[in-house]
C-alpha cells in the first residue's frame, strides 16, 4: 500500500530505536585493502567547518568530503566496486589469485565469459557500476528514470554503459531492471527486489571504507569524535552502513537520517513499523534520494539504529550548498542533504541536542556528491522506453 508523504519539513523521533540486529560487515581491513588497489585511490578529506558550527549551535562541525572518490564525483564507487568484486569472486568459486593492478583482476574475470552488470539508478550508483564494469571488461545495462536529468544520464553513458531511460520513478526502473534480467547478467542493485539481496549487502559493506578513513582522520586531526551524524537516505543503504560501522568511529553517537519531503520512505516506514512505499512523483532536486521504498537489507538496521529522521524541502539543500561552498567544498543537492537537515533543525528552533535529549557538541556530515554537471560532448547511448 502506498503512503502519502508527510507535510514539508518534518521531524520524527524514532520510537523503534534499540538493539541492532546481528550484522555481518565482513573484514574491514580486506575491504580497505581492495579499495587501495583501485586506480586513483586516496582518502577523501575530512574538513573542519567550525565557523559554521557556531551558527548551528554546536562546537564542532566536520564534513567528510566525497565530491571526488576514485575518479567519480560521489562516494558510490566504494559500494559498487566492492560488491562487483565480491559477486565475481563468488562466481570464481570464492578464489581469486593475488593481484596488485586492476589489469590482473580483469584477466582473471575474463575466464567467466561475457557478463553484464545490470542495475537501476538515480544517477551516482549506476555511474559507479558502469565504471567498474568498464574497468573489468564487463557489460553494463543501467535503467534510469528520465527525471534524474540529462547530465546524470549522459554521465552514465560516457562510462560505456547501455542506458535505458524510462518514465516513472526509481522503483519503476528497478522493477524493469529485474524483469529484464538475462542469462549472464549480475543484478548490481544497491537495494533488494524480488529476493535478490547479495549485491546490496556487499554494497553496504563496501561503504565501510569511508568510516574507516574518517576514524583515522579524527585521530590525526585531534578532533572530538562526533556525538551525532547526519546522513542522507534514499533506499537507506548508506545510512545503514554508517550505523553498522559507527562503533569503530564513535560508540554511542546518534544517527539522524535526512530525506526529501515527498520521498521520505524511511520516515514513513518507521511510523508504520514496516517497509512501505511512498508514492511518487518524487520531484526533489536531491535526485539521488528520490526513492519510494527502503532497501530490505537496510531496513532492519535503520529501524533499530536511527535516532530520528528529518524530511526537508529543496530550499534547505540549496542553503547547505552555499554553506559548503563557503568552506571550499563543492556539493550537489543530494550531497548537501546531511548538512541541510542539521540547518533545518537549527532554523526551526529545534536543535539537535533537544532532538536527541542529550548535549551534542560535535557533528559529522558527509558531502556525498560534488557537481554532476557535464560539458556537452554530444551523442548518447541512451534508449528511451
Amino acid at each position: 500500500m502506498a503512503i502519502t508523504p508527510d507535510p514539508p519539513a518534518t521531524v520524527f523521533l524514532n520510537p523503534l530505536f534499540g538493539l541492532l540486529p546481528a550484522l555481518d560487515l565482513g573484514d574491514t581491513a580486506e575491504v580497505l585493502d581492495f579499495h587501495k588497489r583501485l586506480p586513483g585511490y586516496r582518502p577523501t578529506p575530512l574538513v573542519a567547518a567550525h565557523d559554521l558550527a557556531g551558527q548551528l549551535g554546536i562546537s564542532e562541525l566536520w564534513v567528510k568530503d566525497e565530491s571526488e572518490r576514485l575518479g567519480l564525483p560521489a562516494f558510490k564507487m566504494l559500494g559498487a566496486s566492492w560488491a562487483a568484486y565480491h559477486a565475481l569472486r563468488s562466481r570464481l568459486g570464492g578464489k581469486i589469485r593475488p593481484w596488485r593492478e586492476i589489469a590482473e583482476l580483469r584477466a582473471q574475470v575474463s575466464q567467466l565469459g561475457p557478463l553484464t552488470l545490470a542495475t537501476a539508478t538515480d544517477g551516482n550508483h549506476g555511474r559507479a557500476v558502469a565504471r567498474m564494469a568498464s574497468m573489468l571488461g564487463l557489460g553494463a545495462r543501467i535503467y534510469v528514470p528520465r527525471s534524474v536529468g540529462r547530465d546524470r544520464i549522459e554521465a552514465i553513458g560516457q562510462e560505456g554503459a547501455e542506458v535505458i531511460v524510462l518514465e516513472g520513478s526509481y522503483d519503476d526502473a528497478l522493477a524493469r531492471c529485474t524483469a529484464g534480467l538475462k542469462a549472464g547478467d549480475i543484478l548490481a542493485s544497491d537495494t533488494v527486489h524480488d529476493g535478490h539481496e547479495g549485491f546490496a549487502k556487499s554494497v553496504l559493506v563496501g561503504y565501510g571504507t569511508l568510516i574507516h578513513e574518517t576514524r583515522e582522520q579524527f585521530s590525526l586531526l585531534g578532533g572530538r569524535p562526533p556525538d551525532a551524524v547526519f546522513v542522507q537516505m534514499g533506499v537507506g543503504s548508506f545510512a545503514a552502513s554508517v550505523i553498522g560501522h559507527l562503533d569503530a568511529l564513535s560508540a554511542g553517537a546518534s544517527v539522524i537520517g535526512v530525506e526529501p519531503v515527498d520521498a521520505a520512505c524511511v520516515m514513513a516506514s518507521l511510523r508504520a513499523d514496516r517497509e512501505v512505499l511512498v508514492a511518487g512523483p518524487h520531484r526533489s532536486a536531491m535526485v539521488g534520494l528520490n526513492c519510494g521504498r527502503p532497501s530490505a537489507v537496510a531496513w532492519p538496521i535503520l529501524r533499530a539504529g536511527l535516532t530520528a529522521t528529518v524530511a526537508i524541502e529543496d530550499s534547505w539543500a540549496d542553503r547547505a550548498i552555499e554553506k559548503l561552498a563557503s568552506v571550499g567544498i563543492q556539493s550537489g543537492p543530494s550531497g548537501a542533504a546531511g548538512l541541510a537537515g542539521l540547518m533545518f533543525l537549527q532554523g526551526s528552533g529545534r536543535n539537535v541536542s533537544d532532538l536527541v535529549g542529550r548535549p551534542i557538541q560535535s557533528v559529522l556530515v558527509i558531502n556525498t556528491e560534488g557537481s554532476t554537471q557535464l560539458p556537452d560532448v554530444g551523442g548518447s547511448s541512451a534508449r528511451n522506453l
